[in-house]
């Protein structure tokens, strides 16, 4: 509990943080691709009292933003964390103070009740629904980069033509053995999340995407990993990348790492944003 206090940041504003502050954004899609957020009315007596914002608050000197979003989240709305899973973090700077939202998917609607006094009560609100709510100052300067951040993202990986460019010695002599390679590094980089991705998405300080990997040929026998799936194509990868991106819910966005001309229009022909290998190599 020691990042209780205030802290003043460079623009004179006073918050609450002496380490800075985290709130946990949940959004659940329904059948219809419509987006729920899970929004808490704040308790009249608390910093900006009876305004709409994220179940979040003051971080400890030991906690990053994910877990302090969790822990808050848990003490004002009684979540577990279960169903949840971590998509991307946005961090608003005021310059010596941040807030950073940690945007998570939810499986569902999740129950939600007030776990504490600073709660007056917790709603799944759709963005419509937000707009006609009195919300928290900070909440609603972040929101217009926020809300377009609630879907989530999938990286599709051409394994054949990423381990192709990326051309190290003797890659063709055991095409498995590079490609599971690729798989363990790509698990890696699910865990500490990528810092820029290529397009029009919003600038987060992190994305968490789900990876997708299409392996073909010899290399069909890898094993995914954490984080890392693996599609064995049992004909043509480019076949097998085009029905990965035709899986993906319409409301989440997809990114293809492929250097192939002809799978990068057949691709974004369905709405894909579409990226070379020495991207995804240089993130590694």
């Amino acid at each position: 509990m020691d990042g209780d206090g205030w802290a003043y940041c460079d623009r004179g504003h006073r918050h609450w943080g002496v380490y800075g502050a985290s709130g946990l954004l949940a959004v659940h899609h329904d059948t219809s691709g419509t987006p729920h957020v899970l929004t808490q009315e704040r308790a009249v007596w608390s910093h900006h009292g009876g305004t709409w914002g994220l179940p979040g608050g003051a971080l400890d000197s030991h906690e990053d933003a994910v877990a302090g979003a969790l822990r808050e989240a848990r003490e004002e709305a009684a979540l577990t964390g279960d169903g949840l899973r971590v998509q991307g973090l946005y961090v608003d700077d005021h310059g010596g103070w941040s807030f950073t939202t940690v945007i998570a998917e939810a499986d569902r609607l999740l129950d939600a009740a007030p776990a504490n006094s600073e709660s007056v009560d917790l709603r799944w609100l759709t963005p419509e629904q937000l707009a006609a709510r009195n919300l928290h100052p900070g909440f609603a300067e972040t929101w217009p980069v926020i809300s377009r951040a609630l879907g989530s993202l999938t990286v599709v990986l051409d394994v054949a033509n990423i381990v192709g460019a990326r051309a190290e010695h003797g890659w063709w002599r055991d095409r498995a053995g590079a490609a599971g390679k690729l798989v363990a590094e790509v698990s890696a980089l699910a865990v500490g999340g990528l810092r820029a991705v290529p397009g029009d998405l919003p600038a987060l300080e992190r994305w968490f995407p789900r990876f997708t990997m299409v392996v073909e040929g010899a290399a069909r026998a890898v094993s995914p990993r954490p984080g890392a799936s693996v599609i064995a194509a049992p004909g043509s990868g480019d076949d097998a990348i085009v029905r990965a991106v035709q899986a993906v819910p319409t409301w989440e966005r997809v990114l293809v790492v492929t250097a192939d001309r002809g799978l990068r229009e057949r691709v974004t022909a369905l709405g894909a944003l579409v990226t070379g290998p020495r991207w995804l190599l240089s993130q590694l």
